[in-house]
C-alpha cells in the first residue's frame, strides 16, 4: 500500500495554527497511533518523532448527498441520446460505491490512510498526557520546578493566533492620529475658509479654486494613511513562571538475575527509559537513582543500568536492603518525596519474598509517596507476587500490574502514572 507523508516545512509559522486546530481534533486517533508505534521502537530510539497513520475513515468530512428514491428533473447539454422527460434507472448502490479503506476498486484504484509526522516534542506531549507523579507534596522549594504560563505584556511578532485586537487596534489609532493630525488640523481650516469665501459679498473664484485644490490634496494624504499597519500589531506574550514544588526521588530496582533472559530485560529496559523520558519531560531536576541486584545488589550509574551485562542468583531482599539505607542516609522524608519503580520476572528464593514483604512494610512503604512493582513474565506468579498482593491490599500507595508481552509495557506505564482525580 502506498503512502504519503507531507514533508513540506511550514514557512513562518503560517501552518502552525492549523496544525495545532488539527492534533486536538484527531486527538484521540492520534494516542492509539502513538501507543501502537510505541511498541513496535527499538529501545534506542523511543524518543524520536513519528509517522502517525490515521484510517481514511476517521479523517473524512461529514457531507450532504443525495440519498435513494425521488424524483429529479435536469437537462445535460450536448447529450445525443436522451431528452427531456425520459427517466433513467438507478444503477446499483455496489456500483457507485467507492472502495473502502485498504480496499481496491474492480480497476485498482483505492483509498490509502493519511500519514502525517509529528515531531519529537509533539510525540513526547502526546506520550505523557494526563500522567503525574501520585501524592506528590509540596512541603519545600527545591530542585523540582514545575512553570505555570502568565501573560507578560506584548510583543511585536509572534503567532496569528495570540494577537490582541483591542492593543493593535489602539496602536493603529494612535498611528494615524500622530500621522494626520497635523492635516485633519489644516483640512479643517480650509474647510472654513472655503464656506466664508463662499458666502462673501464679493466674488473670490481665484481662492475658491485654490482652496478647493488644497482641501483635495489634504484628502488625498489622509486616505493615504492605511486603517492598520503591520507595524500596529501586538502579540499576546506568555512567560513560564516557576511555582514552588519539593524535591523527588526515584529509585529504580531491576532484576537481573539468571533467570531474566535478554527479552525479558528489553522490556524491563523499556519501562525505565518510559519512566525517565516522562520524569524529566514533567519534571524538572528529578533525581534517579538505579539499582541492579542479582544476589547482590549494587547502585549504579544510568550507563551501567542499562548496558551492563552482569547476572546472576536472584535475591530480590538484597536491592529493598540497599535502597532503605540509601534514603536514610541521603533522602531524608520530611525534605524529599520518594518513590520506587520495581522490575522484575517473580522468580527469587522462597524464604526471600516473606523478608522482602517485612523491609517493605518496616523501612520503606512508611517512608514513601508511591511504590510500583512490574512483574515480567509469561509464567504462573510464584511466592513473589504473592506476598506482594498482600502488601498491595493494605497499603493504598504500592501498586502491582503484570506485563507479558510489549503491547503491555505504555497501557501498564499508563494505568501506574495516571492522573489523579482531586
Amino acid at each position: 500500500m502506498t503512502n504519503f507523508i507531507d514533508r513540506r516545512l511550514n514557512a513562518k509559522n503560517k501552518s502552525a495554527v492549523n496544525r495545532r486546530r488539527f492534533l486536538r481534533r484527531y486527538n484521540q486517533q492520534i494516542k492509539e497511533a502513538v501507543s501502537d508505534a510505541i511498541n513496535q521502537r527499538s529501545v534506542t530510539d523511543i524518543d524520536s518523532g513519528e509517522s502517525v497513520s490515521i484510517p481514511k475513515r476517521d479523517v473524512s468530512e461529514p457531507f450532504f448527498h443525495q440519498g435513494k428514491g425521488g424524483h429529479r428533473d435536469m437537462v445535460h447539454p450536448g447529450n445525443d441520446q436522451f431528452t427531456q422527460g425520459d427517466k433513467i434507472n438507478r444503477p446499483p448502490s455496489e456500483e457507485g460505491s467507492g472502495a473502502g479503506e485498504g480496499e481496491a476498486t474492480p480497476d485498482g484504484e483505492g483509498e490509502d490512510n493519511f500519514v502525517f509526522q509529528i515531531s519529537k516534542e509533539e510525540y513526547l506531549d502526546i506520550l505523557f498526557e494526563d500522567l503525574e507523579l501520585p501524592n506528590l507534596k509540596k512541603n519545600q522549594i527545591a530542585k523540582v520546578t514545575q512553570y505555570k504560563t502568565v501573560r507578560a505584556g506584548f510583543k511585536s511578532d509572534g503567532n496569528p493566533s495570540s494577537i490582541d485586537i483591542v492593543r493593535s487596534l489602539k496602536n493603529s489609532l494612535a498611528r494615524r492620529t500622530a500621522l494626520t493630525g497635523k492635516h485633519k488640523k489644516q483640512l479643517k481650516e480650509a474647510e472654513k475658509q472655503l464656506a466664508q469665501l463662499r458666502h462673501a459679498p464679493h466674488n473670490h473664484s481665484a481662492d475658491i479654486h485654490i482652496l478647493e485644490a488644497e482641501i483635495e490634496a489634504l484628502k488625498k494624504r489622509i486616505k493615504k494613511v492605511p486603517f492598520i499597519d503591520e507595524f500596529d500589531l501586538r502579540y499576546k506574550n506568555y512567560n513560564k513562571l516557576p511555582l514552588p514544588s519539593s524535591k523527588a526521588v526515584m529509585f529504580c530496582l531491576m532484576d537481573v538475575s539468571g533467570s531474566m533472559d535478554q527479552t525479558t530485560k528489553d522490556m524491563a529496559k523499556r519501562f525505565y527509559i518510559l519512566l525517565y523520558l516522562f520524569l524529566t519531560r514533567t519534571y524538572k531536576n528529578v533525581e534517579v537513582v538505579y539499582i541492579r541486584h542479582h544476589t547482590q545488589a549494587k547502585e549504579v550509574d544510568e550507563h551501567e543500568f542499562f548496558y551492563s551485562q552482569e547476572t546472576g542468583g536472584t535475591i530480590v531482599s538484597s536491592a529493598l536492603k540497599l535502597m532503605s539505607d540509601i534514603v536514610k542516609k541521603r533522602y531524608p522524608q520530611d525534605e524529599w518525596n520518594i518513590y520506587a519503580a520495581q522490575a522484575s520476572d517473580g522468580d527469587n528464593w522462597a524464604d526471600d519474598s516473606p523478608l522482602c514483604v517485612d523491609i517493605l512494610n518496616q523501612h520503606i512503604l512508611p517512608l514513601i509517596r508511591y511504590y510500583a512493582y512490574i512483574e515480567i513474565t509469561t509464567r504462573n506468579h510464584q511466592s513473589l507476587w504473592r506476598e506482594y498482593e498482600k502488601l498491595s491490599a493494605e497499603n493504598s500507595h504500592f501498586a502491582m500490574q503484570h506485563i507479558t508481552q510489549v503491547a503491555d509495557i505504555y497501557p501498564v506505564f499508563r494505568e501506574l502514572f495516571k492522573k489523579q482525580i482531586k
